[in-house]
């Protein structure tokens, strides 16, 4: 696909927002790729660092290494990506400690929305696809209501939450950082974000590079053959999902000291939390409008 430098930009804005969903527990940046019309695009990239490119780049032909992993794409996604991310995580961290009920309201409309016009995208339902939708559901609330374990601050455990967490950023629905809360570990990794810790960093890097390689052939395949049922089961999580990100909660007790957040009915903020949530959504209608116009274009 020949492309122009504001192309280049576009991808890279799109990349921006991916970056600020894998911030967020609860919203996922898998989700913004396939929304932004670049989802199989990313898939069939992450694929391409096969046998066949590191050939080309140890007989140092780099040319034809860049083209084979389709570099120009690659390198405009990740500026983005990493842009927003350096940048959003103080700035998020610092509104979920200030602001928690009108940030998780906004991301709340985002991820009903998504879920919409994620499931908009089967092709036909069937009683089979219907139930791969609620089992997907079914299975993302039970795992929003695990209690986040208290997990090692090892580098060989950053490894594998690299590993864990960037296969979960890269589906639609399902939040890589909410992956890192479940293991104990998004406020050790958003701090060393902010503090740059490269020791924590590069190693958690490394993980999600072998980690998304492995895991991007598993479901292209799974996007290939069995279209309907994996998009179902996705979109199911992401409605499943919205437990987590619920933005009216309560702290309670649970012995030992040791507490638990539970959902309570709206009790404050709530007129200014109904405005974000509808601002969210309306954030995903027009990407996905834009996606469309961009379908219809190219």
């Amino acid at each position: 696909m020949k492309r122009n430098f504001l192309d280049y930009i576009k991808i890279a804005l799109k990349g921006a927002g991916m970056g600020a969903a894998d911030v967020v527990p609860g919203v996922s940046g898998g989700t913004i790729a396939f929304i932004t019309n670049i989802y199989e695009e990313l898939l069939s990239t992450i694929k391409s660092f096969n046998v066949k490119a590191f050939a080309l780049l140890f007989s140092f032909k780099f040319k034809d290494f860049w083209k084979a992993i389709n570099g120009n794409f690659l390198i405009s996604l990740l500026f983005g990506i990493g842009l927003s991310v350096f940048s959003l995580a103080h700035i998020v961290t610092s509104l979920l400690k200030t602001d928690p009920i009108l940030v998780w309201s906004f991301f709340f409309g985002l991820v009903l929305s998504s879920t919409y016009f994620v499931a908009r995208r089967i092709s036909k339902w069937t009683l089979v696809t219907m139930l791969m939708f609620v089992l997907g559901a079914v299975a993302a609330y039970f795992i929003t209501v695990l209690t986040p374990a208290e997990t090692p601050n090892s580098l060989f455990f950053i490894f594998i939450c690299g590993m864990l967490a960037i296969c979960a950023m890269i589906l639609p629905g399902i939040s890589g950082s909410f992956i890192l809360l479940l293991l104990g570990k998004y406020q050790f990794l958003m701090n060393a974000l902010k503090t740059l810790d490269l020791s924590v960093l590069l190693t958690f890097g490394v993980g999600a590079m072998i980690g998304i390689v492995s895991f991007s052939h598993v479901l292209s395949f799974l996007l290939k053959k069995y279209y309907n049922f994996t998009i179902a089961i996705l979109s199911g999580f992401m409605l499943g999902s919205l437990n987590k990100v619920w933005p009216w909660k309560e702290t309670v007790e649970n012995g030992l000291d040791k507490y638990n957040q539970i959902n309570i009915l709206p009790n404050e903020n709530v007129v200014e939390g109904l405005i974000l949530m509808i601002m969210g959504f309306v954030l995903v209608y027009l990407l996905e409008v834009y996606s469309k116009k961009q379908e219809i274009t190219e």
